[in-house]
């Protein structure tokens, strides 16, 4: 059964993301601090994932975890805190066994446990996590086999739904907006403010190759540092009123709480260009005067008009899940049958070292005197029909053993039916 298999982990669903912070293993110590959890508690296989909104204990024991085990773990990785937080933090920790533990490994890797359902980036930070923990001496065979089987359900799952389609964060959308115009990667882009905000926009005009992006911000080392990863240039907050270069497109968030592009700072910055701007203001409220949408040619993108479409998107990936979650429920049981047929191949696996024993030993010793009284073509024959009679004497357990396994599964086929 699949009853080794265990998952401690604390995420999103459950605490604060600051809570999750806690239990983050510092990088240096990663390594000796997993080697002694491992030691300590006697599991004989472990994995360990760390995200931004996750922290995952994966190991594999024979032996049954106790009910204590969040405490205990706690205690192990981290003794600074207090016995109180150490236990109102192992309150909020799930720990699962067997098919529940490995559904939830399933649903982590098909983004269906993700802060953002449909995410895809959860899958390069699992293979990334199980080969440092593979490069670690933690990991043995039931991981690798069960996280082969995780990568393949993840990538079933978005082959055949649709659950990481349609975006759903704000920024995001905006994005798609502001690409729907027909925007070239040439454009000139203006970016007010250089917070959270605009910091994750500027990844999305990274990615899909906007390089002439100009950054204005109160605080110009963060302009600059937003620029640089754009390949762009920044200007200080005031410099906007005497920008004389046009725009293509003017995407404003700041932490003003009134409009920063009023309409005479806006007909300003058109340099007496009449063509149609995009406009995308993600601040709230507003920071782009709205009578500037009356009074000029503007593609107009705000947050209000994105929340309609963003519910609409979930609703989408909620239906999706559903059919991600069908697919888990028959990927958890074509891996019980994998794991069983993995089981006897591991308890056969020193017979073929066995059976070549034998036939050594045969010609070397127990007939050795014999076998060196035959001439070279006597014993060429001889070694080949010993060759013949490992081959076939070690293939008859195995057969037999799948023929088991087939029978197995076949009785359990007939019940379901």
């Amino acid at each position: 059964m699949l009853d080794g298999y265990h998952i401690l982990t604390l995420t999103h669903r459950d605490a604060p993301l600051e809570t999750i912070g806690q239990l983050v293993i510092p990088g240096d110590n990663t390594p000796a601090t997993l080697r002694a959890l491992k030691a300590r508690f006697g599991w004989e296989e472990l994995l360990y994932l760390s995200t931004c909104n996750r922290v995952v204990f994966l190991f594999y024991s024979a032996a049954p975890a106790s009910d204590d085990l969040p405490v205990s773990v706690l205690k192990e990785i981290c003794p600074h805190l207090s016995e109180q937080v150490q236990d109102a933090i192992a309150d909020k920790m799930r720990l699962l066994h067997g098919a529940e533990a490995v559904r939830h490994l399933f649903e982590v890797a098909g983004s269906l446990d993700s802060l953002v359902v449909g995410e895809r980036e959860i899958v390069r930070q699992l293979r990334e996590a199980y080969d440092r923990n593979h490069a670690w001496h933690l990991t043995g065979d039931h991981l690798r086999l069960l996280m082969r089987f995780t990568i393949e359900t993840a990538k079933e799952i978005y082959s055949q739904t649709a659950i990481g389609e349609k975006a759903l964060s704000v920024v995001a959308l905006a994005f798609s907006a502001m690409q729907k115009t027909g925007l070239a990667k040439d454009a000139r882009i203006l970016l007010i403010g250089a917070g959270q905000t605009n910091a994750l926009f500027a990844k999305f005009l990274a990615k899909n190759g906007y390089r002439n992006v100009t950054v204005f911000n109160r605080t110009l080392e963060k302009a600059e540092h937003l620029a640089a990863t754009l390949g762009g240039r920044a200007l200080p907050f005031d410099a906007l009123e005497h920008y004389s270069e046009g725009f293509d497109a003017l995407v404003v968030c700041t932490g003003a709480t009134q409009a920063v592009v009023t309409p005479a700072l806006y007909r300003s910055l058109l340099a007496s260009e009449t063509s149609r701007k995009t406009v995308v203001d993600l601040s709230v409220p507003n920071n782009v005067d709205k009578r500037i949408v009356s009074e000029h040619p503007v593609h107009f993108v705000e947050i209000e008009s994105l929340k309609t479409v963003a519910n609409e998107n979930l609703a989408h990936r909620e239906r999706e899940r559903l059919k991600a979650g069908d697919i888990i429920e028959r990927r958890i049981l074509a891996y019980r049958e994998l794991w069983h047929e993995r089981q006897v191949e591991r308890a056969l696996a020193h017979i073929p070292d066995e059976v070549r024993a034998v036939k050594e030993r045969a010609v070397n010793e127990v007939f050795g005197k014999e076998f060196a009284e035959l001439d070279n073509a006597a014993q060429a024959l001889m070694l080949k029909m010993l060759n013949y009679m490992e081959k076939k004497c070690v293939a008859i357990p195995m057969k037999a053993a799948k023929a088991v396994v087939l029978r197995g599964k076949n009785s359990k086929s007939a019940k379901l039916v």
